[in-house]
């Protein structure tokens, strides 16, 4: 049995981090932590939750030190950069779902995190924990960074065509579109639903967070750089992310295309690959650690490549587990094997 503690765990990504452990077969969740919510019952914050073994939130502090063989934070950016190298030093095994080891330059984290980095020399051990490109180093890895939500589906959606080499690399254009879950449980003025109901925006173009994650990922596995212009955008629905990707690919024909991404993703338990014409959606795959993708191109025309997760799960918490079944030498879809939800 797999001993979990989850830092932060008060917000949305550590309440589905939760919900899918209690789940699972293999892991036990032993301590949860939130520093506004120290001494509550989850129940409180969480009342969906109704856990195997009843928990109460302890402070971060306390949580780090109770023995356990995971901690998984599911805290603010700049939170698990201070915590992870004590507790690699006593033998933990640390996943991050924030952005603190995402970046292999401390330089360019700094300058897109606005704070120094607290540990830099980590940087270099931490593994971009997407399994699907990176699941070998998952096996042995001791500090995983979880992927962003964005970049997930668009790193899932556009890797065929880099991988391949078929997509040119100053072209890559990507627009994604997030439920509003996606900024946190964390109260804001931008966010509430006399703001949200009805509406639909865009943010961050040019300057969002996640640009630098998605292009030093893609360079990597293109093994050159890559350019990506990103734009995100909000819509009020709950949870989900729909990015629509433009990749310009010359002298390839649709079924080309259909086929590079079906043979690719052809034995990936959470990536699906929709018949030619597919069109996904979040409702699709609400809920589940599933990723479906759809590839459309005419002559002349970018390739247009649909990919669709739920940023909560396939983009958070349950890409996180996914991570943790690979380090623990469990198999990949162990506790992750829930069906999408209808509603």
């Amino acid at each position: 049995m797999i001993r979990v503690s989850i830092a932060g765990a008060a917000g949305y990504t550590g309440g589905e981090l939760l919900r899918l452990l209690d789940a699972h077969p293999d892991a036990e969740v032993v301590a949860v932590s939130s520093d506004r919510g120290a001494g509550r019952p989850v129940e409180e914050l969480h009342p969906q939750l109704r856990l195997r073994a009843p928990l109460a939130y302890l402070s971060h502090r306390e949580l780090y030190e109770t023995e356990c063989d995971l901690v998984c934070f599911a805290t603010p950016n700049g939170t698990a950069m201070h915590a992870a190298p004590g507790l690699l030093a006593q033998g933990r095994r640390v996943i991050d779902l924030a952005a603190d080891f995402r970046l292999a330059d401390a330089a360019v984290w700094e300058a897109h995190y606005q704070m120094p980095h607290a540990c830099p020399e980590l940087l270099g051990d931490a593994v971009y924990g997407l399994p699907e490109w990176n699941r070998a180093r998952l096996r042995a890895a001791r500090l995983v960074a979880n992927p962003g939500c964005y970049p997930t589906a668009t790193v899932l959606g556009l890797l065929p065509l880099v991988e391949a080499g078929w997509a040119e690399p100053a072209r890559l254009v990507a627009n994604a579109v997030s439920g509003v879950s996606g900024a946190g449980r964390a109260p804001s003025a931008g966010m509430m639903f006399g703001e949200m109901a009805e509406n639909f925006r865009p943010y961050g173009i040019h300057r969002h967070r996640h640009v630098p994650e998605i292009e030093q990922t893609l360079s990597a596995v293109a093994g050159s750089p890559q350019t990506v212009t990103f734009t995100p955008h909000v819509a009020p629905m709950a949870r989900g992310i729909l990015a629509t990707l433009y990749a310009w690919v010359e002298g390839r024909s649709a079924e080309e295309l259909q086929e590079l991404y079906r043979r690719r993703y052809a034995e990936e338990p959470f990536v699906e690959t929709l018949d030619a014409g597919g069109l996904p959606q979040t409702k699709d795959v609400r809920g589940s650690n599933q990723c479906r993708i759809a590839v459309h191109t005419a002559p002349g025309r970018p390739a247009i490549v649909l990919s669709a997760i739920d940023n909560l799960v396939k983009g958070a918490a349950g890409q996180a587990v996914q991570n943790m079944n690979l380090m623990f030498g469990l198999p990949e879809t162990r506790g992750l094997a829930q069906a999408p939800l209808a509603a």
